[in-house]
């Protein structure tokens, strides 16, 4: 019964938002303001031994494309569900597709090398809001890796099934509707990280730095080709 209650304590953290705080950190908004790094989450771990952070500190920009949006506040909208693009196999401890993106809740997590805290922190990530890629389970603990493939086994009160993108492209443009041709809100450099409201076949409605715009999904880590949510 109690290794049920905490399994089932696991799926539901899983499936939590982040309601507080904008997803990433350095980012500048109208050229003006920075956005800092959120505080962090009770249950975040203190490092033990001096890992390498992971990953460094990166610069990046969201710019404005109108002065009406300078007056844009985030949403509150409550984030999608996990998709079901890898419905054909399953964590063993959530029942969640494997492999599945999720985000840091914290603003600083230990990346182990093993799915415990008796194993060695072989990394330590530093950013809040980071999209990661769920590739195994045990027990409270999930194996994750950023998009350089570099990762290692978190608890899971680090993360959070709220979901999040990074932008890879050197410049991506947030526009009003899915579609090249439509107005752009605000352009967004790489590095940059922002909540993913809802998905469709090669576009995504992003939110960044209170901006918020559809993006191809081509430009950004964080969600499979021709996934689907909302």
């Amino acid at each position: 019964m109690i290794e049920a209650r905490a399994q089932n304590d696991a799926r539901q953290a899983e499936t939590s938002g982040m309601r507080n705080g904008k997803a990433g950190a350095g980012l500048w908004v109208a050229m003006l303001g920075v956005v800092g790094i959120g505080l962090s989450v009770a249950g975040a771990e203190v490092p033990e031994t001096n890992p390498e952070p992971r990953p460094l500190e990166i610069a990046a920009v969201v710019t404005a494309a109108a002065q009406g949006d300078a007056t844009a506040q985030p949403s509150v909208e409550a984030p999608p569900v996990p998709s079901t693009a890898h419905a054909g196999r399953v964590g063993p401890v959530t029942g969640f597709p494997i492999p599945r993106y999720v985000s840091m809740k914290a603003s600083e997590a230990n990346a182990r090398r093993g799915p415990s805290r008796s194993h060695r922190i072989d990394w330590v990530f530093q950013r809040r809001g980071m999209p990661m890629m769920v590739v195994a389970e045990h027990g409270h603990w999930r194996r994750v890796v950023d998009r350089d493939g570099v990762g290692g086994w978190m608890h899971y009160t680090l993360l959070s099934g709220e979901r999040t993108a990074i932008v890879e492209a050197e410049m991506v443009s947030l526009y009003q509707r899915p579609d090249t041709g439509a107005p752009v809100r605000a352009t967004a450099e790489a590095g940059v990280v922002g909540r993913l409201r809802e998905c469709h076949p090669d576009w995504c409605l992003m939110e960044v730095g209170g901006y918020r715009g559809w993006v191809q999904t081509s430009a950004i880590w964080g969600v499979e080709p021709g996934e689907e949510f909302d």
